[in-house]
């Protein structure tokens, strides 16, 4: 984990292990000002869910993409954490524009959205198709605070999903996982942010289909011999008798 503190003289802070104690006593992993934080205020812990925050008892209100948060929140790369006026940026360790590529994917086959979690769209969810996120020439625009906007397009190329910025905001970078970029390939479960918005990229024909394992061949049947031990011997006399006494029969008739 990075962790970005925007439009503060303070250096990223790089985290890597299973749990991060932040508040401003002595003793956290990332100390803050007694201003801003209680002496305990929040931990972040790694699951396999993810990054979870934890509000600590007697802590101050905690907010992530301007939502208040009291106990518990489930955190993504690219969310912004609020601790008084301290705002943490949290950013993937890697840069998304150095992620080896996915598998190239037919686009006629794959199905992709923009879910909104955060900021003026937050609960609506938006095929890229759809021509209320898109102008006529396929790009999507978000309006920012004080008349600002940012325009960036999101389409296939050599069978990756691109974004690409065309306006940038005059103030606020766009933002994929945290990281401030221009253009760069895509993958199912980023996050694309600029200024409040938060828009998460739904897109599970891009993920790679299990490899299921090769179901064994069933054993070929055996042939039981049948057993030829000296207990058949009445058999073959009895076929004698019979065939012998047949001829007879044909012999009198005759």
């Amino acid at each position: 984990m990075r962790i970005e503190f925007p439009h503060a003289a303070r250096e990223d802070f790089h985290w890597a292990q299973a749990s991060l104690r932040i508040g401003s006593v002595p003793g956290n992993d990332l100390v803050l000002a007694a201003a801003q934080a209680a002496p305990r205020h929040m931990r972040i812990d790694v699951d396999r869910r993810g990054w979870v925050l934890q509000v600590l008892e007697g802590a101050g209100r905690v907010y992530v993409n301007a939502r208040p948060v009291h106990e518990r929140a489930l955190l993504r790369a690219g969310d912004v954490v609020s601790v008084g006026d301290c705002r943490l940026l949290l950013c993937a360790d890697q840069d998304p524009g150095r992620r080896p590529p996915l598998p190239a994917n037919d686009a006629r086959h794959c199905t992709v959205a923009l879910r909104a979690v955060a900021g003026p769209l937050s609960g609506k969810v938006m095929a890229l198709d759809s021509p209320h996120l898109l102008d006529h020439r396929g790009n999507i625009t978000l309006e920012l605070p004080q008349g600002d906007s940012a325009t960036f397009h999101v389409g296939w190329r050599d069978g990756q999903l691109w974004l690409d910025l065309h306006q940038p905001s005059a103030r606020h970078p766009l933002r994929v996982n945290g990281t401030a970029v221009h253009s760069v390939a895509l993958q199912p479960g980023d996050q694309i942010g600029v200024a409040t918005h938060r828009l998460v990229l739904e897109a599970p024909g891009m993920k790679a289909e299990p490899v299921l394992p090769a179901t064994p061949a069933p054993p070929p049947e055996t042939v039981q011999p049948v057993a030829t031990g000296g207990g058949a011997w009445w058999l073959l006399l009895t076929a004698v008798i019979l065939a012998l006494g047949i001829a007879l029969a044909l012999l009198i008739r005759s």
